[in-house]
C-alpha cells in the first residue's frame, strides 16, 4: 500500500448488502418511500434493525438496508454543509439532462416516461428487505407498523423474483463480480501487468484508498457532541468521517424485451435452433450456461475463486482473442469488462515503452480502452416478473403478459468513475474498441446520437474473412426508473437519525 496505513476493518459499522448481496436471502423487495414526518422519520431509524456486515452463526434469516437520495438526506435534517460533501453526481442526480444525455437515457429511456425517479415519484429513501423462502411477508409486516405510516409516504414498491440464478433472457447470472482486498493486501500504487480479478476495498467503501492509492472526496467534519459517535478519517485522523463504511448505490430498474429478444434473434438465424442460439451467445459473450466464448486460461487469476464452476466460467481474459474473433469486440459482456490491464498483453521492457508511447499494433485499439481496475462496480440487482424459456418467448404475447426484467443494482464509491464511465464509455458508446454504429446489444439505446445516427448494428468479427453485420437492432431493454443513493455505514446511518434531535 506505498507505506499507507491499514486500518481494520470494523464489519459492524457496514451495511451487509456491500459484503454478503444476501444471495441465499432470495426473497426481496424495495420500498421506495418519501419522507413524511422528519422526527418520525429519524425516529424508525434509530430503532431500524439494520444487518451488518459481520458473520453471524447462524446466518441470519432475514435483513434490512436503508440509502439515502440527497433530497431524502436534507429531508430528516441533515445539516446543508454536510450534504454538499457529498459528490457532484449524487448531488445532481440521475435525471439532470446532461446526465441522461451521457448515460443513453434518450428516447424510449427519458426520464420524462419513468414510472419513478423524476419529480412527487422521486424517493427520499430505498428500504431493502431480503429474507428466507416463505419469510419476506413477516418481515415487512414486522417493519412497516404505525410507526412506518408516521414516518413516511410509499410512492412504490420493487418487487423481485427468484429465477435460480438466471436473468431474464435466459443466461446464468452474477457470474463475473469483483473480489474486494478486504485485508487490503494488495499495493495499488504499482502498475498492473496482469489482470487481476481483486479490488482495491476504497473502490467499494468510503474511507478507504481506491485503486489510485487515494481517499475518494466524502464529508469528513468537526468532531461535536452528536458526531463524536462516528469514525475517524484515515487520512485526517483529527476529523469525523461521514462517509466511511458507506456507500454509493446506482439503481435503475430495466425492463426486459424478452419475447422480442428471442424473436429478432431467432429471426435472424432463420429460425434453426442452433444458429439462434450461437448468435444470442454472441450479443451476450456468454452461451446461456455461462461458459466463455474464449479459452480457459492457464495462468491463474488472482482473485477468482477456486471452484470449479469458478474457474471455469471467470479463467480468461481477451488477450488470446485480439481479433474479436471468438467473442465479438461489441459483446455485451465485453463491454462490461474489457478484462484488460493498465499495459494489455503484458508487454515487457522495450515492447512497454512502445505501449507507453501507443506506437504498438494494437495502439489504436487499446488506447480507446481504459484499464478496467479503475471502473469496475460490484452488481448486486435482482430480476422481477416470471420466467420466460426461450422456446415460449418465439410465441406471440398473450393479453395481460406480465413485465419482466431486472432492478439493477450497483455498487461504487466513485459514481462518475465507475458507474458513469462504464455506461457511457463502454455500454452506450458508438465507438467502443474502435466500433461504429452500435451499442450494447442488450442494454444500449438505439436513439441516434450526434456524429453517429445508426445505433442498431451489431459486427461478428471473423477469422481471415470479412466480419458479418447484424443490423436493426431493437432496444431490447428500457429503463423505466432510477435514482443515486448513498448507503451509509450504520454508526453515519445514527448520526443522521440523531443530528435534529
Amino acid at each position: 500500500m506505498g507505506g499507507a496505513p491499514v486500518t481494520s476493518i470494523d464489519y459492524s459499522d457496514i451495511q451487509g448488502l456491500v459484503r454478503f448481496g444476501y444471495k441465499r436471502l432470495t426473497e426481496a423487495t424495495y420500498a421506495l418511500v418519501r419522507v413524511k414526518s422528519a422526527p418520525a422519520a429519524r425516529t424508525w431509524l434509530r430503532a431500524a434493525p439494520i444487518a451488518t456486515a459481520q458473520v453471524q452463526d447462524p446466518s441470519p434469516t432475514a435483513a434490512l438496508q436503508v440509502a439515502f437520495t440527497a433530497a431524502g438526506l436534507e429531508m430528516i435534517g441533515v445539516p446543508a454543509t454536510v450534504i454538499a460533501s457529498f459528490s457532484p453526481e449524487f448531488l445532481g442526480g440521475m435525471t439532470d439532462p446532461n446526465r441522461s444525455r451521457r448515460l443513453g437515457d434518450l428516447g424510449a429511456n427519458d426520464p420524462s416516461k419513468w414510472e419513478w425517479g423524476i419529480e412527487t415519484q422521486s424517493p427520499h429513501l430505498l428500504i431493502m428487505f431480503f429474507a428466507a423462502p416463505g419469510g419476506l411477508e413477516g418481515c415487512v409486516k414486522d417493519l412497516t407498523g404505525p410507526a412506518w405510516d408516521q414516518a413516511f409516504e410509499e410512492i412504490g414498491w420493487l418487487y423481485t423474483a427468484d429465477l435460480d440464478g438466471v436473468e431474464p433472457f435466459g443466461f446464468t447470472d452474477g457470474i463475473s463480480q469483483p473480489a474486494i482486498d478486504w485485508e487490503q493486501a494488495r499495493d495499488t500504487s504499482a502498475a498492473v501487468i496482469d489482470y487481476t480479478n481483486l479490488s482495491a476495498l476504497g473502490e467499494f467503501l468510503l474511507g478507504y484508498r481506491n485503486e489510485y492509492g487515494k481517499y475518494t472526496d466524502r464529508p469528513v467534519i468537526d468532531s461535536d457532541a452528536v458526531s463524536a459517535q462516528l469514525p475517524a478519517a484515515e487520512d485526517a485522523p483529527e476529523k469525523k468521517d461521514v462517509g466511511r463504511n458507506g456507500t454509493y448505490l446506482v439503481v435503475r430498474q430495466l425492463r426486459q424485451d424478452v419475447r422480442g429478444f428471442w424473436q429478432f434473434v431467432r429471426q435472424q438465424a432463420a429460425g434453426d435452433p442452433e444458429r439462434t442460439d450461437r448468435l444470442a451467445s454472441l450479443f451476450v459473450g456468454r452461451t446461456p450456461a455461462g461458459e466463455p466464448l474464449v479459452p480457459i486460461r492457464q495462468r491463474p487469476i488472482p482473485g477468482i475463486g477456486s471452484a470449479v464452476d469458478e474457474v471455469r466460467q471467470n479463467q480468461f481474459t481477451f488477450d488470446d482473442d485480439p481479433l474479436g474473433a471468438r467473442c465479438p469486440f461489441g459483446a455485451h459482456v465485453r463491454r462490461a469488462n474489457p478484462r484488460n490491464t493498465d499495459y494489455p498483453g503484458r508487454p515487457e521492457g522495450l515492447a512497454r515503452l512502445v505501449a507507453d508511447l501507443a506506437l504498438g499494433s494494437n495502439a489504436f485499439r487499446d488506447d480507446l480502452m481504459s484499464s478496467v481496475r479503475f471502473h469496475r462496480i460490484l452488481r448486486r440487482g435482482r430480476e422481477y416478473g416470471p420466467g420466460l424459456s426461450r422456446e415460449d418467448a418465439w410465441a406471440p404475447a398473450p393479453a395481460g403478459d406480465p413485465e419482466r426484467g431486472l432492478h439493477f443494482i450497483c455498487v461504487n464509491a466513485n459514481i462518475c468513475r465507475q458507474f458513469e464511465f462504464l455506461q457511457n464509455a463502454w455500454m452506450t458508446s458508438s465507438k467502443f474498441s474502435g466500433l461504429t454504429g452500435e451499442t450494447d446489444p442488450l442494454v444500449g439505446g438505439r436513439s441516434p446520437i450526434p456524429g453517429c445516427p445508426v445505433t442498431a448494428d451489431f459486427t461478428i468479427q471473423q477469422d481471415g474473412r470479412p466480419p458479418a453485420r447484424v443490423s436493426g437492432l431493437p432496444q431490447f431493454v428500457t429503463v423505466r426508473g432510477g435514482a443515486y443513493f448513498f448507503l451509509p455505514g450504520i454508526r453515519a446511518l445514527r448520526y443522521f437519525a440523531s443530528v435534529k434531535e
